[in-house]
């Protein structure tokens, strides 16, 4: 009886992350560009007149089976920042944040389109952050734990659990607590950390990403 309840929570599972995960995402990834888009409109003009340089900020990241996908955020640094690294890896991060950036950083306004990533099926809501290609040590644990198999998320298990206050192999090992145990409960949960941590700043250091 108890192997038979146990197969049946893995197919659930299973059937969860291969297919209503992805439905859920793309039909509240769609809402929300809907009813965000007045929001990312004023943004945009606000990173314009802040600082030189182009609205968006695109960046080559690793995806779901080490799949490349370009990344969408609103640029929060000036253009002459590097663009191929992490933030976290910048002898002084804080010299490139511009002011509109400091501010969408506090409130993660700046991750909004990541929604398109979603609709296009290159992210999830909830997943591990994806990671650019030269961070290759995380890259590695995450393909020996399982968490490359699933796709990265705008928010995650490590990002609750202490974001930037985590060091890169703690989160790497909760990215695979969470391909592991893939769940729509689970999902909700972290949705609602997620939304109580932005409301209070939990976390969030300017400087990393």
């Amino acid at each position: 009886m108890g192997i038979l309840s146990s197969d049946q929570s893995n197919r659930s599972k299973r059937l969860y992350g291969s297919v209503f995960k992805r439905f859920f995402d793309f039909v509240f990834a769609t809402l929300l560009a809907i009813l965000l888009f007045p929001l990312m409109g004023i943004l945009a003009v606000w990173i314009k007149l802040d600082s030189k340089g182009p609205i968006l900020f695109k960046q080559q990241r690793v995806g779901k089976d080490g799949n490349l996908f370009t990344i969408y955020k609103f640029r929060s640094m000036s253009d002459d920042a590097p663009h191929q690294m992490a933030t976290s890896e910048f002898s002084s991060a804080q010299s490139y944040i511009t002011r509109s950036g400091r501010i969408m950083r506090k409130a993660s306004l700046d991750e909004l389109p990541q929604l398109f990533n979603v609709i296009k099926g290159e992210m999830s809501f909830i997943g591990p952050r994806p990671l650019i290609p030269k961070e290759k040590e995380v890259l590695e644990l995450r393909h020996a734990n399982g968490a490359e198999q699933v796709l990265p998320g705008i928010t995650g298990l490590a990002q609750v659990r202490g974001r930037d206050e985590v060091t890169d192999i703690e989160k790497a090992g909760y990215d695979g607590e969470y391909a592991q145990n893939i769940s729509f409960l689970h999902d909700i949960k972290i949705i609602f950390k997620t939304f109580c941590d932005v409301i209070q700043s939990r976390g969030i250091h300017d400087g990393n990403q």
